[in-house]
């Protein structure tokens, strides 16, 4: 159950309850995004790695892969995100829409993994097989953003000081902060029968920390044009652990084309931690409110910090994959994957509204990704192109945090170079979405517009690869 340690707040039941922070049902779609992480080669190719193996970033997508490796081999990987985000907010026929642009910049080590290949002596059938390990990072939620503008809201109307009613609106202001990450750690083994047919299975262990901290301002004034200035302060840690298992197969059909079947099943969180300074079942809970009036001394209300424990289960995931080889010289590969976000649940509490969120306003994915390499000797090139569907059914929903995103495409580029027992390669990936950001959930102002975000991420991805 959702266990609840809540101080009452004086004055709170003047006000109507809002959250600017993510709410469960958008922590459900967050938690089960990924980022497709990987080795340079990997990413690179926008990850359309089912059919083709080889590649230790392979065991996420299908563990059969492992064992197309010939030899043993130990990768390690840095990347470099730069995430800009432009959002617009505020009421255009009144001439008070504004845009406001936030950069992020983050350096991280975001893979590490080797695969152990063997001959198998004692068997004519089963030729080879391998083990492998693959540490990621799955989604990094390290950014920040900030919205400003005038959409004639006006929730903070009176003051615990005085009983005017400041029901004018000058503006609103709205900052936030995420930190933290979604980690993966992959163990699989997989082997070839008879030359042909690969079969892997992978077991997959996540560590989940997020944290987001969040200021909403409001400026608003009475008749008499003296200004209310408020600021509500949410805070949010978010911890947890959740595993899966990955299974599938590469047949190679002729030398020159093969295809792949992979399955993943839903990860399961058996307990999510939250410790948070706001109740989003409550109605009179606000997190932290500080009030600002002229020629008076300011005012806090605040709420202790409480914990809640939930549990989450994500959608699984269903790959197809198809790869043309054209001997020595390069390869085509494409992978297409379906994900049900209907099939997301919180558990562990009353989340009948949460739950029934998803089945009414999120569907099936369909995305692909498409891939390829080229070699001139010892030099590579590669390129690629992906494609993901938004989980939202209607681009226009509002009333949630997170109010919607769009279909995300992005292409890839990357290059690599063989010395023998030693590889670099590198990747250049570009991916953009439009997204809503709903501070102001369930409002009922008629003609409200969430906050409008773009956001373009460029990332830069360096490899070092060493063989046995």
């Amino acid at each position: 159950m959702k266990r609840f340690f809540i101080t009452a707040i004086m004055f709170a039941v003047t006000f109507t309850s809002f959250s600017q922070s993510l709410r469960y049902q958008d922590l459900g779609i967050l938690f089960s995004q990924d980022d497709n992480n990987g080795t340079a080669r990997f990413t690179a190719m926008s990850g359309a790695f089912g059919a083709l193996g080889g590649d230790v970033s392979s065991i996420n997508i299908n563990p059969a892969g492992l064992s197309v490796f010939n030899y043993s081999m130990f990768t390690g990987t840095f990347n470099s995100k730069s995430s800009e985000i432009i959002a617009s907010y505020g009421d255009a026929a009144f001439n008070d829409r504004r845009s406001l642009v936030t950069n992020n910049e983050i350096l991280n080590l975001s893979q590490a993994g080797a695969v152990l290949v063997f001959d198998n002596g004692f068997s004519k059938e089963w030729t080879k097989f391998a083990i492998g390990f693959n540490y990621r990072i799955t989604k990094d939620f390290t950014g920040n953003f900030s919205a400003e503008g005038n959409e004639a809201v006006t929730r903070f109307d009176t003051n615990p000081r005085d009983t005017n009613l400041y029901n004018f609106t000058n503006g609103q202001f709205f900052d936030t902060n995420y930190d933290g990450e979604l980690t993966e750690l992959n163990f699989a083994f997989s082997a070839v029968h008879q030359k042909k047919l690969h079969i892997g299975l992978s077991l997959n262990f996540y560590d989940l920390n997020f944290s987001q901290q969040s200021v909403l301002t409001e400026l608003n004034s009475d008749e008499n044009g003296t200004i209310l200035d408020v600021e509500l302060y949410q805070d949010n840690l978010t911890t947890g652990s959740g595993f899966s298992a990955n299974a599938g197969f590469i047949y190679k059909l002729h030398q020159s084309f093969r295809f792949g079947v992979s399955y993943q099943t839903p990860t399961w969180y058996t307990e999510i931690l939250q410790d948070t300074n706001y109740d989003q079942d409550s109605d009179v809970d606000f997190g932290e409110t500080t009030f600002f009036p002229e020629n008076a001394p300011s005012f806090s209300e605040f709420n202790d910090f409480q914990l809640i424990s939930y549990r989450l289960r994500t959608p699984s995931k269903l790959t197809g994959s198809a790869a043309f080889i054209f001997g020595k010289n390069g390869l085509l590969s494409f992978d297409y994957i379906s994900r049900n976000y209907r099939n997301i649940r919180l558990s562990n509490g009353v989340f009948t509204n949460e739950n029934q969120f998803y089945q009414n306003n999120l569907r099936n994915t369909h995305s692909y990704n498409i891939g390829t390499e080229w070699r001139f000797d010892r030099f590579s090139i590669r390129g690629g192109y992906n494609y993901e569907q938004s989980p939202f059914i209607n681009m226009s929903l509002n009333g949630n945090a997170i109010a919607n995103f769009s279909d995300v495409e992005g292409y890839s580029l990357g290059a690599g170079y063989n010395f023998g027992n030693f590889k670099v390669d590198f990747a250049y990936t570009d991916n953009n979405r439009r997204a809503g950001y709903d501070f102001y959930p369930n409002i009922t102002v008629a003609d409200y517009s969430p906050a409008s975000l773009n956001i373009d991420n460029r990332v830069f991805t360096a490899t070092i690869s060493l063989s046995l």
